[in-house]
């Protein structure tokens, strides 16, 4: 009777840690969805200002048709991707069409010096660094995810429950370009 009793111990302890590492996988999803959501916040913010930027550099440059037209299409696939790949990408082709675009005001003396278009190159900048610290975040959430859907013997479960590895916001095909150190040259 003594060996019955320790083999149900062990096996209300087994299905004890079953649910406890069940939940501490669902814990790490969810922290993944929410920091995703959280970028997806900061992407909105910045597609909202992108018009009221295009409109003041549209008044100053009105023959730089060309890099307002690819700021508003790399804007319009950014605004329709899904799924943190697609929206890595669409997002870096977006900020290397604004880069091009704010690029414009060194060849626009009046534009430069419009308050206006100062406070938006100002909030465009914060919005940014908010987007970059959220991707951090993303990363690290997904990282953990990954781990903890790999690490024994959450392994064992963790395809039959749905859990399934999850992308990284990467910086895509950019990666080589951020990564490059600048030359300077006096």
């Amino acid at each position: 009777m003594s060996t019955g009793w320790i083999f149900l111990g062990v096996i209300v302890a087994l299905v004890l840690f079953a649910f406890a590492a069940y939940n501490r996988l669902v814990a790490l999803r969810q922290r993944v969805d929410q920091s995703f959501a959280d970028i997806d916040v900061q992407l909105k913010q910045r597609h909202d200002l992108i018009p009221n930027l295009i409109e003041t550099v549209k008044g100053y440059a009105a023959h730089e048709r060309g890099t307002l037209d690819d700021v508003i299409k790399a804007r319009n696939s950014a605004m329709s991707a899904q799924g943190p790949a697609q929206v890595g990408a669409a997002e870096n082709q977006l900020s290397g069409a604004l880069g091009r675009l704010i690029a414009l005001s060194e060849a626009y003396p009046d534009l430069k010096a419009n308050a206006n278009f100062q406070q938006l190159q100002s909030e465009l900048s914060d919005i940014e660094n908010k987007i970059a610290a959220s991707r951090r975040f993303f990363n690290n959430a997904v990282s953990e995810y990954n781990t903890g859907i790999q690490q024994m013997p959450a392994a064992l479960f963790a395809g039959t429950f749905g859990f399934t590895r999850k992308e990284f916001f990467d910086l895509g095909t950019a990666r080589a370009e951020v990564e490059a150190v600048p030359q300077v040259k006096f």
